[in-house]
């Protein structure tokens, strides 16, 4: 699926993956209601990598973006 397709089911919840991922990546996420130090933070994504730590912030870029190989994670 495309990204902006991915991107709904992002919304919703779901955890996705590039089928061109083949190394560490796992997964991204949305977080949609942070906060720090009891503050709130605008929505952000994340990546699950089997690197430590294992999350990090996760930017798309063009490739990300333009990509069609986008898959829902069960």
């Amino acid at each position: 699926m495309t990204f902006d397709q991915a991107l709904r089911h992002l919304q919703a919840g779901a955890h996705l993956k590039r089928a061109a991922w083949q190394s560490g990546e796992e997964y991204i996420f949305l977080v949609t209601q942070p906060t720090y130090q009891q503050e709130p933070v605008n929505p952000y994504f994340l990546i699950r990598t089997k690197e430590q730590p294992a999350l990090s912030v996760f930017q798309p870029t063009d490739c990300d973006l333009l990509a069609t190989d986008w898959t829902i994670v069960a």
